[in-house]
């Protein structure tokens, strides 16, 4: 296992947030390789709005939704599959199970909402972002990892990287 990098980045808008997530799609996409895409964050700190853009950015052209009441969506993109869980509602690991939590994330494309819910359920291949609310609109971003490398960290974050 490699040491844990992180990125810090920032971005302005909720359309800045998006089109970071559409970074983060497209780079997972082109990369080809199994990811879970963790996100951590208070209510209204745009995780859901980070997924949209990340569904988006890995092709996806149907409405993208935050799974609250359904826990996961499935997305299929030309042969491949992108899940996205939000387990707000869930309080146990056995839940996890129920739903076939680990089927979806390992060896596969996922986001998951609130994953820090359930941290050391997560499979090794994880990106944690971590959103934080600056002002109505700001957000700062950290994306942390001990999978992918600091220069992944950096290319997935593109022009948003700040201070590194």
């Amino acid at each position: 296992m490699k040491d844990k990098v992180q990125v810090h980045l920032k971005t302005y808008t909720v359309e800045d947030t998006q089109q970071f997530g559409k970074l983060l799609g497209a780079w997972v996409k082109q990369n080809g390789d199994p990811l879970c895409i963790a996100l951590v964050g208070d209510l209204g700190t745009g995780k859901t709005h980070l997924s949209q853009g990340i569904a988006k950015g890995f092709g996806v052209t149907e409405e993208i939704t935050s799974p609250t009441f359904a826990i996961m969506n499935t997305y299929d993109v030309n042969r491949t599959h992108l899940y996205h869980f939000d387990v707000y509602r869930l309080e146990d690991i056995s839940e996890l199970e129920n739903i076939g939590f680990y089927e979806y994330t390992e060896d596969c494309v996922s986001i998951v909402e609130w994953a820090d819910k359930f941290p050391h359920e997560l499979p090794d291949e994880t990106l944690w972002i971590y959103l934080t609310r600056i002002d109505d609109t700001s957000r700062s971003i950290t994306l942390v990892s001990d999978y992918l490398t600091a220069d992944d960290l950096v290319e997935i974050g593109g022009p948003y990287v700040v201070g590194n």
